[in-house]
């Protein structure tokens, strides 16, 4: 079952509003992905793929504004299966580095997915480099599943691994 107004849900935590993203936010998204504190680590969309994704009901993309001031901090793309309860953080990127922004959506986010959307399952891919995003996520306490071996081309940095890590419901616990 799919839950209604999913795609209009707005998280607030301490310091962020997390809500859905505009077509006037991409080209935002766009900069942020192509940052070069932040290309190496995930896919860089076109501006029509962001608009598919606004637009499909099983993607959310994500914009993290900061409460006080609506500055962008960040974003993040999310894959829905609503059939196997999977909630996939396809990316997420984060402007200010080291004030723990990340760490504050990525909680939102699990709560999100297990408590209001009811998913079974939390799951990402990062890559063996993304030192930081493998110390938060294995801190939040995502466990890792495994690795897919040389599982993409990228044209500056050769074969990438990917290391596959997740969530479940019954490992989730609330945050403070």
């Amino acid at each position: 079952m799919i839950p209604k107004n999913y795609k209009e849900h707005t998280l607030h935590t301490k310091r962020l509003s997390i809500l859905p993203a505009q077509p006037e936010d991409i080209e935002a998204i766009i900069a942020l992905e192509s940052h070069p504190e932040n290309r190496n680590f995930l896919w860089v969309g076109t501006r029509e793929e962001h608009l598919q994704e606004i637009d499909d009901p099983c993607h959310l993309l994500l914009v993290f504004r900061d409460r006080q001031h609506t500055e962008l901090i960040g974003y993040a793309l999310i894959r829905l299966d609503f059939h196997s309860r999977r909630f996939e953080i396809r990316r997420i990127a984060i402007d200010k580095k080291g004030k723990g922004y990340g760490k504050e959506a990525m909680q939102a986010l699990l709560s999100f997915a297990f408590c209001d959307l009811q998913m079974n399952k939390v799951w990402l891919d990062v890559y063996p480099h993304n030192t930081l995003g493998i110390q938060l996520y294995e801190n939040l306490g995502f466990q890792r599943e495994g690795i897919l071996r040389e599982n993409y081309f990228d044209e500056t940095l050769g074969y990438l691994d990917q290391m596959i890590y997740s969530m479940l419901k019954g490992e989730f616990q609330l945050y403070d």
